[in-house]
């Protein structure tokens, strides 16, 4: 089943992280989206890996359509057709798909030629000083208009002030993460800064 011992080991952490993942949602009663980034070189096969992913959700009552599956392209993917195989699986059995920090990667443009996600993440690299940024502004500008004709939507992550939230806005972004909004939260669901939801 596994070339080496280091696949093998790479199975079991992307498992638990998956398990767990959907454990502390079910916790804390997490009423929106979970993402969980997954390795592909950790799954051998989707139909066979997705197993224990499904066990859990149903053990915690967790469900599925709340639950988004990330690959980042900051991973160097060397099976490009066994990473679209993944995701093409995942998405038939109704989960949603997404790239992670998109714009600071091996994959780029690519990887969505080659499989196109639900979600596309930008980077914080992209999102940083957008409001002052010409080309930054004018990249994402572009990304925006891709995607838009691809049928993916766009969150920014890292955002940290609000003239950046405002400059992405302005862009078409509404979906976000960042500072600005909430700081990361063990084991609960982070406080959000309400003056961070207004126009």
């Amino acid at each position: 089943m596994f070339s080496h011992v280091t696949e093998k080991n790479l199975y079991i952490f992307d498992q638990t992280c998956r398990i767990r993942a959907i454990e502390e949602a079910a916790r804390i009663n997490i009423q929106s989206n979970v993402s969980i980034n997954f390795m592909p070189n950790a799954v051998y096969r989707a139909e066979t890996c997705i197993q224990r992913t499904l066990e859990a959700a149903d053990a915690c009552n967790f469900p599925l359509d709340k639950i988004i599956f990330e690959v980042t392209e900051t991973d160097q993917i060397p099976d490009r057709a066994h990473l679209r195989n993944i995701l093409e699986y995942y998405k038939k059995r109704g989960f949603e798909t997404a790239i992670d920090d998109f714009g600071d990667g091996y994959a780029g443009l690519n990887l969505m030629a080659d499989f196109t996600p639900d979600l596309l993440k930008l980077d914080i690299a992209l999102t940083r000083n957008v409001d002052t940024d010409r080309k930054r502004h004018s990249i994402i500008r572009h990304i925006m208009a891709l995607s838009e004709d691809l049928g993916i939507r766009i969150i920014a992550e890292g955002v940290e002030t609000r003239a950046e939230r405002d400059a992405l806005r302005d862009l078409g972004v509404d979906l976000f993460q960042g500072f600005y909004f909430a700081r990361p939260a063990f084991r609960s669901k982070g406080e959000v800064d309400p003056e961070s939801l207004t126009p």
